[in-house]
């Protein structure tokens, strides 16, 4: 029986998580502990990919943290960003996040409403002269550039963050007794073997997210007891609710 859960995310800012209701419906405790964590390049590892910041015109954010180690960088780096460079973001909620950093100004600030790239691209293109910066994360793959190469932009990817295993101490080692896992990328899958070299699985309940956690979990040779999203449940929350509904019994 399922009683206790821990989540590798970070605990919900709102006290309206449907997160709470399932622990409070099912009488079930919620831990929420990110096994991953994300930290900027330094400024002397992000030189060695020999990129220049203020040759760039613009510069495309797909997420907080890359606006975060853009920024943080450029200050490492002593590097000006000039008055007029332009801000291509892929939502709304990101795009706001710049006013962190630097006077937000609607004329140069521009952002999709879906989250998709593909949102983006035709804002994108309404400004081909412009020269794109993408920062990125260690973790990607070339979707985004093979996009940008179609439609002719002129474009320069670069690193500036990357994810890394957010360690476990050797008391929550010690007190790792968990009835049920949830995973929502394939580096919370290596963190996980990376903490616990001998880490067998037993009875204890896999969750995964995301077709890429999902061969992860499988390539590690985890036995995946709920797999999300899918067509019925398109969250996470509402699988894990549907889950324990069926094994209440159990």
């Amino acid at each position: 029986m399922i009683k206790k859960i821990l989540v590798s995310q970070p605990k919900p800012s709102s006290e309206k998580s449907p997160y709470y209701d399932i622990a409070s419906r099912f009488e079930v405790e919620m831990v929420f502990r990110p096994f991953i964590k994300v930290e900027g390049l330094t400024a002397k590892e992000f030189r060695q990919q020999k990129v220049s910041v203020l040759e760039h015109t613009a510069i495309v954010f797909t997420s907080r943290h890359a606006i975060d180690h853009f920024f943080n960088l450029a200050k490492e780096m002593r590097v000006a960003i000039p008055e007029d460079m332009k801000y291509f973001c892929v939502t709304e909620t990101i795009a706001l996040y710049i006013q962190k950093y630097v006077q937000y100004r609607k004329r140069k600030v521009f952002f999709g409403e879906t989250g998709k790239i593909d949102d983006l691209l035709p804002i994108m293109v309404k400004h081909k002269q412009e020269k794109y910066l993408v920062p990125m994360s260690d973790v990607h793959n070339d979707s985004l550039k093979t996009m940008l190469d179609a439609k002719k932009l002129h474009h320069t990817e670069c690193v500036m963050y990357r994810t890394v295993s957010n360690d476990f101490t050797p008391e929550e080692v010690k007190d790792f007794d968990y009835d049920m896992l949830v995973f929502f990328s394939p580096s919370g899958i290596e963190a996980l073997l990376k903490n616990f070299p001998d880490f067998k699985q037993g009875d204890l309940a896999i969750a995964t997210f995301g077709p890429a956690t999902a061969k992860a979990a499988k390539e590690a040779g985890l036995r995946i007891d709920l797999e999300a999203p899918s067509e019925k449940y398109p969250s996470m929350t509402g699988a894990l609710q549907h889950y324990l509904l069926e094994h209440e019994e159990d």
